[in-house]
């Protein structure tokens, strides 16, 4: 008898352990390891979901977490930074594992920190990058997303290419590029450094530039084309030489724009080079037709894989590595993600 209640007590023992194991992580346990990929839910917020490029982002994200077998909770923050951070604060008290942010305002990413780092939470902010110091007050915070430098020096080089080889661009034959620009939203890290490393490709190219206009679209297609309008009016449409935008859904507008003027139709002397950023399906169907003339690739895919990557692996309480992520790490926070010139020699590799 004593044998026999030795061995029930020991398989008790044994079904407690077990139950242990396989319980799911508290909000606060912040990937403390054990942590199966089943168990793991990331509570992500977009900053707004009628964001062309977003739109790309989040359903990447979704696909990807479906592959790692995690729950992805996305939700709208309306680009409202106020509804945000009261999604933050339910995602917590809902008991997520991970959260995900691409925040309304990259200003607000502390405050977001700041809950997180409360309750051990390990997060990801993406595509608008929190300040350096901010990054630096809470070692489980982690940021994918590209250089807009980058895009900004491979939209130049486009557009310098383009007149090098396209003497008749030059209009009026002055020796310089006539230029405006749609530019996303005052303060975005992304329209600024765009909007300034553009230019410089052109300049570093050898030419020379003349801004006719410059003026904020707020990434938005139906704002581009009001704003491009607006150009065309005051500036003329014939003393315009180039269009640079800093998203493909503005150089979109301003295609739309153009071409209600009887440019960017198909006929030769009635064409102005539009450059974008993005290479959403969109952009790519307009190079196609021949309508807009270049953009640069912001790859959703990679951008969306990674940062699930890194939510699942910190929530199971693993290192943040290549090998644990598919991605290199730099400084130990940061993914970078390439962007690519996406041209008329290469875009049907680009074709959704």
């Amino acid at each position: 008898m004593k044998k026999a209640v030795a061995l029930i007590s020991a398989a008790i023992m044994v079904g407690i352990t077990a139950t242990g194991c396989g319980s799911t992580s508290s909000a606060g346990s912040g990937g403390s390891g054990g942590t199966n990929a089943a168990d793991v839910a990331v509570g992500v917020c977009v900053y707004k979901f009628d964001d062309t490029f977003m739109t790309g982002v989040r359903n990447n994200m979704t696909a990807q977490a479906k592959a790692k077998n995690i729950t992805l909770d996305i939700v709208d923050s309306q680009n409202k930074q106020p509804t945000q951070n009261e999604q933050v604060d339910t995602f917590i008290t809902k008991g997520v594992n991970a959260l995900a942010v691409n925040p309304v305002d990259r200003t607000a990413a502390e405050s977001i920190l700041k809950k997180a780092k409360e309750k051990n939470l390990p997060i990801v902010f993406l595509n608008r990058e929190p300040e350096a110091n901010v990054m630096q007050k809470y070692d489980k915070t982690w940021y994918v997303g590209a250089k807009a430098e980058q895009s900004g020096t491979l939209q130049g080089e486009e557009i310098a290419d383009y007149f090098k080889k396209n003497k008749a661009a030059d209009k009026n034959g002055d020796g310089k590029i006539q230029y405006v620009m749609l530019q996303g939203e005052p303060g975005h890290q992304d329209a600024t450094l765009r909007t300034k490393y553009s230019i410089e490709a052109i300049q570093k190219a050898g030419l020379k530039v003349d801004k006719l206009g410059a003026d904020t679209a707020y990434w938005d297609k139906a704002k581009a084309t009001d704003l491009m309008n607006n150009f065309i009016t005051s500036k003329g449409i014939d003393k315009i030489e180039a269009v640079l935008a800093n998203n493909d859904d503005m150089a979109l507008g301003a295609i739309e724009a153009l071409k209600a003027h009887g440019y960017n139709k198909g006929n030769k002397s009635k064409y102005i080079p539009v450059v974008g950023v993005d290479a959403t399906a969109a952009g790519m169907q307009a190079m196609k037709e021949g309508s807009m003339f270049g953009t640069v690739l912001n790859d959703a895919a990679n951008q969306g894989k990674a940062a699930v990557n890194i939510a699942a692996a910190a929530a199971q309480g693993k290192p943040i590595n290549k090998d644990t992520i598919g991605y290199p790490i730099t400084n130990g926070k940061y993914v970078w993600i390439d962007y690519v010139k996406v041209t008329q020699d290469n875009y049907q590799k680009f074709m959704k």
